[in-house]
């Protein structure tokens, strides 16, 4: 049985991966920090039926400016693969809060690299890049040989953790992999970030729970994909004979705005009579035009996106009318 190490098991790529290894036979281990309310909503259905997944699926409190707690975790676990997923992700909040951003986002994945070459395992690492590194996009579309040009404190921080991960497969020979993915949403996504935050508003707006929704800049371009399809891509990677540097990404591009558009025309409601803007959500250096090139993928790991976008936005949408009704305990007409 392979062993299997996530960090950021709660987030909603971690739930997902969990998911697909356990159900791939993995015994899987979750990195957790420590917090004073539960923070594990997306995987308890995990531990449903200990019979099923419950007895291969072990939680541990750790936290990734931890390095000391890092290696004494890898000592005991001793996995096969490694997922590094926890980052401090919202790149609007990413200028609030810079230098956590890159302690924990940047620094964290050079503490886990070292913690590995440490305990002496030969583990597969994946490290979870981002489409934010391009920024100022240098080219379109944006392959794995685009120059990097970030525009917020978070791409900066994916930037040198994307270098550190090849430096260390260069320089020690790792099984190291960077997934450069394109924005990723689904049900579970964080409702900070724009797409959940319309699916979710929208949902109270028609069962008349609230009446605005307020929003940035919503001419921005964006490549989004099913987060639950990306994190197959993920495990590929880490099949392969070596490590390697991969576009995630659907091909396609959409605007916020258009979003917006099949958000409330799928809930039969008009987007004008209900958002307004608020620059306090406007970023200080944008990212006009995001849109990747899966061709690397596709061909070298067999994956491909099997959920278009009007697709992914009514599945989103559905799942947040669900938790409507059952929160008014009525149906949404």
């Amino acid at each position: 049985m392979k062993k299997a190490l996530i960090t950021g098991i709660t987030g909603q790529d971690g739930s997902y991966l969990a998911e697909l290894l356990l159900d791939k036979g993995y015994e899987v281990h979750g990195i957790v920090r420590r917090a004073s309310t539960f923070n594990t909503g997306r995987i308890d259905h995990l531990y449903a039926d200990p019979h099923i997944n419950g007895v291969r699926m072990f939680l541990h409190y750790g936290d990734i400016s931890d390095s000391t707690n890092l290696i004494k975790l890898l000592y005991r676990i001793q996995p096969e693969e490694i997922y590094h997923l926890a980052a401090q992700t919202h790149v609007r909040v990413s200028f609030d809060i810079p230098e956590y951003t890159g302690d924990v986002t940047g620094l964290g994945t050079i503490r886990i690299l070292e913690a590995v070459r440490e305990v002496g395992l030969k583990s597969k690492f994946y490290q979870a890049s981002s489409s934010e590194m391009f920024g100022k996009v240098q080219s379109v579309p944006q392959t794995e040989k685009t120059p990097f040009y970030p525009r917020s404190p978070y791409g900066v921080a994916k930037v040198y953790a994307y270098w550190m991960t090849v430096n260390y497969r260069e320089s020690y020979g790792m099984h190291a992999n960077n997934g450069i993915l394109f924005n990723h949403e689904s049900p579970r996504r964080g409702e900070t970030f724009v797409t959940r935050k319309i699916t979710r508003a929208a949902a109270r707006i028609k069962a008349g729970l609230e009446n605005k929704l307020y929003l940035g800049n919503i001419d921005a371009k964006r490549d989004w994909g099913y987060a639950r399809e990306y994190v197959e891509a993920m495990w590929l990677m880490l099949q392969q004979p070596e490590g390697d540097d991969y576009v995630v990404a659907t091909g396609e591009t959409h605007s916020v705005r258009e979003f917006l558009d099949e958000t409330f025309s799928y809930l039969n409601l008009d987007w004008h009579d209900f958002v307004e803007r608020d620059t306090r959500y406007d970023r200080p250096s944008e990212v006009d035009l995001l849109i990747g090139d899966p061709a690397k993928a596709r061909e070298k790991l067999g994956w491909k996106t099997r959920t278009d976008f009007k697709g992914l936005v009514r599945l989103m949408v559905d799942a947040d009318v669900e938790t409507v009704e059952a929160e008014t305990g009525r149906k949404i007409g």
